[in-house]
């Protein structure tokens, strides 16, 4: 019997914390000092090893063969098969460790990894000061320590649209709030054009329309409340954006294919003008990019940050974003692996975010050339940004999944909330959080 995602995480979370009571000493392990050597000093003999996912193996190429060429170490890029977190969670949780891995730096997810026994904290990191202020703790922390490094602009869920659709049927500026953008569905569906695009194949985008309705919620406090059993996700709030959701599907505002259709066709569609909109991450950027030249992009595509009280943008980091460190009870090698990251965000910097064509986090390195439109568009959104549900919940349950039965009809509102709740409690029951 295939054993559900939320019950292996549940378990993965159970191992880790006992796997990780055992780890062997060690400077970070500890909890002593934390030093960190010079971002060029010397290395020679040292092999570190660092887990990426399938998207992500290719993000430190240019950085590492700089940061080998300069101390002589040598690194080893792992890829661990999708689905990547599930894969990590099982593989440290038998005491399988990397030095580093790529992690999103989420809340939900360190405690997933069980941060405390198996991270090393990154507190006092020399590049934290070089950050841009409003970035420096948007992400990366549990519990008040820092245990992941943000090394890429944090993903956004808003509004990605098509520049010409929108001028070719007199749609002058982009929505000021989420009403404004029905308003403008309701015109385009009109004249024939399918407003947005969904992919209920794939199913993982399916939570970002549930949570752009929750960003004004979420600034008030919304996931504090879920997280102390004060409010659930079958509470109003979070069900009456669930119902709207379909309510909007069952209006005809989205693609007559919403059930079949995949992330592949969600980029297609958009670029080709057969849709106007598309509520999604950078990574939808990342696949227009695969399909398009930058001066195309710039000319087709825009985005805009959304909410139902006007343009605030729902900032979700995912494991391409940041990277962390473990505690594998070597202190030289421990040591090694904060070097390759001060190396990283310090002198390396320039060069990873120009090979990378991506939005640089620090105030004294620009962003390079050919950054396209819409992803500087996205970043600047992150300063009135809000956290999301994998941002600022204790645990992360299937709603994706759960909006996806919804969409294939397999599930009522009711029902997705309801689900969602019983496995966000056990998740919350697993990693010990209190009141559940």
């Amino acid at each position: 019997m295939k054993m559900p995602r939320r019950a292996l995480a549940a378990l993965a979370l159970v191992a880790l914390a006992a796997t990780g009571c055992s780890d062997p000493g060690s400077e970070a392990t500890t909890g002593g000092p934390v030093t960190w050597a010079e971002p060029t000093a010397k290395l020679d003999g040292v092999t570190l090893t660092v887990w990426a996912a399938q998207n992500s193996n290719t993000v430190p190429k240019q950085v590492i063969e700089a940061f080998q060429a300069a101390t002589g170490a040598k690194v080893d890029v792992v890829t661990i098969p999708d689905p990547y977190e599930q894969g990590v969670q099982t593989k440290v949780a038998t005491g399988d460790k990397p030095d580093l891995a790529f992690w999103q730096p989420t809340a939900s997810m360190l405690t997933a990894l069980n941060a405390k026994a198996n991270l090393q904290p990154l507190d006092g990191a020399p590049w934290l000061g070089q950050l841009t202020p409003a970035l420096r703790d948007i992400t990366g922390l549990l519990d008040g320590t820092r245990y992941a490094a943000l090394v890429t602009s944090p993903a956004v869920e808003g509004v990605y649209y098509n520049k010409e659709v929108f001028a070719a049927n007199g749609v002058p500026a982009t929505p000021k709030n989420l009403d404004e953008m029905l308003t403008v569905a309701r015109q385009l569906k009109a004249k024939g054009v399918t407003p947005f695009f969904e992919m209920g194949k794939d199913r993982w985008a399916t939570q970002w329309w549930v949570q752009v309705q929750l960003a004004d919620a979420a600034r008030d406090g919304l996931w504090d409340r879920i997280n102390t059993n004060k409010e659930t996700f079958s509470s109003p709030v979070v069900l009456d954006a669930i119902k709207k959701y379909q309510a909007l599907i069952d209006e005809g505002l989205f693609n007559a294919d919403i059930k079949t259709a995949t992330f592949d066709d969600q980029g297609t569609a958009l670029l080709s003008g057969k849709a106007a909109m598309a509520v999604q991450v950078n990574s939808f950027f990342g696949q227009l990019q695969a399909k398009a030249d930058t001066a195309t992009l710039d000319s087709k595509i825009g985005f805009f940050p959304i909410s139902p009280s006007g343009n605030v943008g729902t900032f979700i980091p995912d494991q391409s974003n940041a990277l962390v460190a473990f505690k594998t009870g070597d202190a030289k090698r421990e040591a090694a692996a904060r070097q390759l990251l001060a190396y990283w965000m310090g002198p390396g910097y320039a060069g990873f975010v120009a090979d990378r064509k991506t939005v640089s986090l620090q105030t004294a390195v620009p962003s390079p050339a050919g950054v396209p439109q819409a992803l500087l568009a996205v970043h600047a959104s992150l300063s009135t940004s809000v956290g999301s549900m994998q941002a600022l919940a204790v645990a992360n349950p299937d709603l994706y999944i759960n909006l996806a039965d919804m969409i294939a009809g397999t599930m009522t509102p009711e029902q997705v909330a309801t689900t969602t709740q019983e496995q966000f409690a056990q998740l919350a029951r697993a990693a010990g959080v209190t009141g559940f």
